[in-house]
């Protein structure tokens, strides 16, 4: 019995003594890594990447490499800052022709990186390679056009003047052989519906590959006027033009289905007279049959030409 109370009075600390003798430990393992951390060592970190060129000229059609893995040697105290994303200088990577560089080996980095990670030294870099894809930027000016044929109107309603684009053009800028390929002309597509009053609204340019591309402006405001509108039909006059010998049509004039506004509904009277519609024929063989559709002339602007009778053309 001697033998266990002499172990329990040597275990038995009161509230001074464990504060003590926890202060020891702590100032034991503050000492420790204090110590530890005056020596060198080498590990991997990661540094952040940028790519320096000229934006103005050139455009990345890929996400470039973020970042770069190296195997450093140095301090403790600076590579534990850096484990700990504190002062991590990001490595600039300059390309003078970029667009001619389509990857980096790891073994040519060294030299570049050596003088940009402070007080470290790089013993390798861990990344493989840097894989590029940057092109030369180009800029082109593309006419916009109008298309309402998603747009749909309240009853007897429609458009009654021309479409007009503020502005009416857009500047694409973009990798160069996406740019290049663009038509001339882009359409803007109205898609509001049952339309009954005036049109004004902000519709956005759509281009494919948006990503890379740049729009400006990347908005145009469409507007047009809308009122009531009504049918009618007139026949017009056909000309058959490069006629051949042997040439035969089955009609002279042609059926003609137009949307008109019912405020120009006289004036459309007037102007009708003077339509005509023109055929113009691609070679034919004796005895061959085609139908052909016709091209309507001096269709004011007001007016909307909804369909045209096609015309059957032999040649004997």
């Amino acid at each position: 019995m001697n033998f266990f109370r002499a172990i329990s009075d040597i275990l038995r600390f009161d509230r001074t003594n464990w504060k003590a003798l926890a202060l020891c430990f702590f100032t034991a393992a503050v000492f420790w890594i204090f110590n530890a951390l005056n020596k060198n060592y080498a590990t991997n970190l990661r540094f952040p990447l940028q790519f320096e060129f000229d934006n103005s000229k050139f455009i990345a059609v890929e996400p470039l490499p973020s970042d770069l893995i190296l195997n450093v040697s140095g301090n403790g105290w600076e590579i534990l800052r850096k484990s700990l994303g504190l002062k991590v200088p990001s490595i600039l990577m300059p390309l003078e022709r970029p667009s001619d560089i389509h990857k980096i080996v790891a073994s040519t980095l060294s030299p570049i990186v050596a003088s940009q990670i402070g007080a470290l030294q790089v013993n390798y870099v861990v990344t493989d390679t840097l894989r590029l894809a940057i092109a030369p930027k180009l800029s082109k000016k593309i006419k916009l056009l109008p298309n309402v044929s998603h747009a749909t109107f309240k009853n007897n309603y429609g458009r009654t003047s021309p479409i007009v684009i503020l502005p009416d053009s857009v500047t694409l800028d973009g990798p160069k052989n996406i740019i290049e390929k663009l038509s001339n002309t882009l359409t803007i597509d109205v898609m509001a519906s049952r339309i009954s009053s005036n049109f004004r609204e902000n519709v956005e340019v759509v281009v494919s590959d948006n990503t890379l591309i740049s729009r400006n402006p990347p908005v145009v405001q469409v507007i047009f006027e809308v009122g009531p509108i009504e049918e009618i039909i007139r026949q017009v006059r056909l000309e058959i033009l490069k006629t051949s010998v042997g040439i035969q049509s089955d009609r002279d004039s042609v059926r003609c289905v137009f949307t008109v506004p019912q405020k120009e509904h006289e004036r459309f009277s007037q102007e009708s007279v003077n339509f005509s519609a023109s055929l113009i024929l691609t070679e034919l063989r004796k005895g061959e049959t085609r139908s052909f559709l016709p091209t309507l002339k001096g269709l004011p602007v007001y007016a909307e030409l909804n369909s045209i009778d096609s015309v059957l053309v032999k040649k004997r």
